[in-house]
């Protein structure tokens, strides 16, 4: 017997409530429940990054993050980064600029991880190149576009910088 949840968090600004199966992970709720297509399962084991998403400020892999420990949070997805006229976000920006974007299937995760680095910057974290290097190793790119992708977070990193 399948037993059900219900989850009130807020999702990229949006407080929101629902109802999911206990066993269900976050990225089966985002995207079946609120169709953020961002989020992409990959691995399915938190080994590649792909669904990586923001919670309460820190990334998580949300194929092993289960739903119900949703409850309360905030969360954020790629959808989440546009400007109010649906312009893209600085990171985005830069990841087209730099040719960062190959297929695209592991973006959304690089994307929300930079996120993650470049509010952390902003609050006084400094970075080396080997320190984004280790910060982006939770990813996996099939297209090996690890240089670019890192080319555009060391240009967004730096313009952060006072």
């Amino acid at each position: 017997m399948r037993q059900f949840a219900t989850i009130r968090c807020t999702i990229n600004g949006r407080d929101t409530e629902t109802s999911v199966d206990v066993r269900a992970s976050l990225a089966d709720m985002l995207r079946g429940e609120y169709r953020l297509t961002s989020v992409k399962k990959g691995c399915e084991v938190g080994e590649c990054g792909a669904c990586n998403v923001i919670i309460d400020g820190e990334c998580y892999n949300s194929c092993i993050y289960m739903a119900i420990w949703a409850d309360g949070k905030n969360i954020r997805t790629v959808e989440g980064l546009e400007g109010p006229g649906g312009e893209l976000s600085e990171i985005q920006r830069l990841f087209v600029e730099e040719g960062a974007v190959q297929c695209g299937f592991c973006t959304p995760g690089f994307l929300m991880t930079a996120t993650a680095i470049l509010e952390s910057a902003q609050g006084g974290q400094k970075y080396s190149r080997d320190d984004l290097r280790r910060e982006l190793s939770g990813h996996l790119c099939r297209c090996t576009g690890y240089e670019n992708i890192l080319r555009a977070v060391e240009k967004a990193v730096s313009r952060t910088l006072p």
